[in-house]
């Protein structure tokens, strides 16, 4: 995840798969599966004293989010490095693969930048490289935003998924408090963004 020429990879065909623009008969809704996963802790609160405020601030960017008019297509949800399948063919040609389609609905594809970054656990340096890189340098403000929107949310909903595996017993150290960090940073860089522009 930190190979810059990968990414660019990896990139290149998070792209074309999304503008083949495929169709499916259901959606993934992010915002109502993080009040699934919540949901999940029973008669539990969240182990975050600010969890109330964190999660208000992150619904008041769905706002924005709609605003910005974004065409569905099918997309992948899980678009982590992980999920990027580098194979090497006799000849040493080169072709990269997207696997495990879980998570796969109905989506603006630009979640997929989102689910990407975060799980690699990046810096904005580097969220900013992989919107470049996805974009080819021509990355609209407002659509910079809206990722960093995303950003936000999609924290907030691996934190509250894995709040609810904690109850299970499995721990994700730091993974889980990064992406509770995600839905309280990237909710206010998202904001100023907005004041911006």
């Amino acid at each position: 995840p930190m190979d810059q020429t990968d990414i660019r990879k990896c990139m290149t065909l998070l792209n074309t798969f999304h503008r083949q623009k495929l169709v499916v008969d259901h959606e993934f809704d992010i915002f109502g599966q993080i009040q699934f996963y919540e949901s999940l802790w029973g008669q539990n609160s969240s182990s975050y004293p600010d969890y109330e405020q964190t999660k208000k601030n992150v619904f008041s960017l769905q706002p924005y989010i709609e605003m910005q008019h974004s065409q569905k297509t099918l997309t992948h949800l899980d678009a982590v490095p992980d999920n990027f399948l580098f194979v090497k063919s006799a000849d040493n040609t080169e072709t990269v693969h997207l696997i495990d389609w879980e998570y796969a609905g109905m989506q603006d594809p630009h979640v997929d930048i989102a689910m990407f970054c975060i799980y690699a656990m990046y810096d904005r340096e580097m969220i900013d490289f992989v919107i470049d890189t996805y974009f080819q340098g021509n990355c609209p403000d407002n659509i910079r935003i809206k990722i960093y929107c995303y950003i936000s949310a999609c924290g907030l909903l691996w934190s509250n998924w894995c709040e609810y595996k904690q109850q299970l017993g499995v721990e994700f150290g730091e993974y889980s408090l990064r992406q509770y960090r995600y839905a309280k940073v990237y909710c206010q860089i998202a904001k100023k963004g907005m004041d911006s522009i």
